[in-house]
């Protein structure tokens, strides 16, 4: 790559968003209705611990094995957010994607919105010092979570599970589901991809849609009888199938996920090779744009490429249970699964965002305004820098 015309791309880009936030300082912002949540938002995108709160206070491990400590905390709204260019100022060091922390001003009734606060702003340890009463931020455990979150490209269960765990945290299986969302979108994928293994642990006693059902249960986390025979078929304890399930439920999910992907990066691709921004345009610019656009091509279908090899796994693991009747392989691949979610989690967390920026800001028809070429590069950029993270980044 011309790394000369990157960075001069790259100086034009911090020059002009310098002018861009004065510009913009005072402009009003819609707020989005945080009632709205509970409805659309995605698994990967929104930690909505209000609503688990509603739904999940009375299991047991909602108390014993909280999230946050803090109780206001524990009844957050965690929301990845992509940085507008007059939010950027607010953090001492370049960043495009920030985890926003809203706490309601009463979890029953979202519509009176809530008050909020993004991880590692200007002034989010003067913000903790003063919510947790304490002198010593960096040593307190709720902020040491929010800041690994921080780290994660999105807010996926799985994901952020395998992270907190590795870093010593273990919140309740409560607080780590699939949204309701999701769930009712994913639900008949589901059920096709375990209808095989579904009919050798239930045989003839499964009747009219209760592999939707069953379905559902494993989605929704609902390990009760009705699950027992699965139990059985993969010789797994309690404690095992508990786990077992959990990893099983992510790789639905993350399939599920790679499946949607490659349409949502299609549409992507179709658009790198075609969207024309719109004013004149500055050669250092020109010239970056020349190189990116293929470029970033080829490393989204490296990323893609590279997420369908690793699910691969476990559709051999699967095959071998429900087409030869071996539990051992896909018995030992949901116990050791886990280990691969931190991989597909990044993986999926930033093709979306790719994704859905995309869809936000360029494909919204003849009547979207278009970017000018500057606002283009910057986010040709954005894609690069998160690629980087995959190990896709610029040649």
């Amino acid at each position: 790559m011309n790394a000369v015309a990157y960075e001069q791309a790259r100086a034009l880009i911090q020059g002009r968003h310098g002018d861009q936030n004065k510009q913009n300082s005072n402009n009003s912002r819609d707020v989005r209705n945080l009632a709205n949540l509970g409805e659309t938002a995605s698994t990967s995108r929104v930690l909505n611990l209000s609503a688990i709160a509603l739904t999940s206070s009375r299991e047991k491990d909602y108390a014993l094995k909280p999230f946050f400590r803090d109780s206001q905390l524990n009844k957050a709204i965690l929301i990845k957010h992509t940085l507008r260019a007059n939010e950027r100022d607010l953090f001492s060091r370049m960043k495009r994607t920030a985890t926003k922390i809203v706490m309601p001003f009463d979890p029953l009734d979202l519509k009176l919105g809530g008050r909020s606060i993004m991880v590692n702003q200007i002034g989010f340890d003067a913000f903790c010092r003063s919510h947790f009463n304490i002198d010593d931020v960096s040593s307190h455990i709720d902020v040491q979570i929010l800041r690994l979150l921080d780290q994660l490209p999105s807010l996926d269960p799985f994901l952020v599970r395998e992270h907190l765990s590795r870093h010593g945290f273990r919140p309740g299986a409560c607080y780590l589901k699939i949204s309701p969302y999701d769930v009712q979108r994913m639900i008949g994928f589901a059920n096709e991809e375990i209808e095989r293994l579904v009919m050798t642990a239930f045989g003839d006693a499964l009747v009219g849609g209760a592999g939707m059902k069953l379905a559902g249960k494993i989605l929704a986390n609902e390990l009760d009888k009705e699950l027992w025979p699965l139990r059985h078929t993969l010789r797994m304890s309690d404690e095992e199938f508990s786990d077992g399930i959990f990893s099983w439920r992510g790789f639905l999910y993350f399939k599920w996920r790679h499946i949607e992907l490659q349409e949502e990066m299609r549409r992507v691709l179709d658009g790198l090779a075609s969207y024309q921004p719109a004013g004149i345009m500055e050669e250092p610019v020109r010239d970056y744009l020349k190189e990116a656009r293929p470029r970033l091509a080829r490393k989204i279908v490296m990323a893609i490429s590279n997420m369908g090899r690793t699910l691969n796994i476990y559709d051999q693991a699967y095959h071998a249970l429900v087409e030869g009747e071996n539990a051992g392989p896909f018995r030992r691949f949901l116990l050791d699964g886990p280990n691969l979610f931190f991989e597909l989690g990044e993986n999926i967390g930033i093709l979306g965002h790719i994704a859905s920026f995309w869809s936000y800001r360029m494909a919204g028809g003849p009547t979207q305004q278009r970017l000018s070429p500057i606002e283009y590069a910057d986010v040709l950029m954005d894609f690069e820098d998160s690629l980087m993270i995959l190990g896709s980044g610029i040649e």
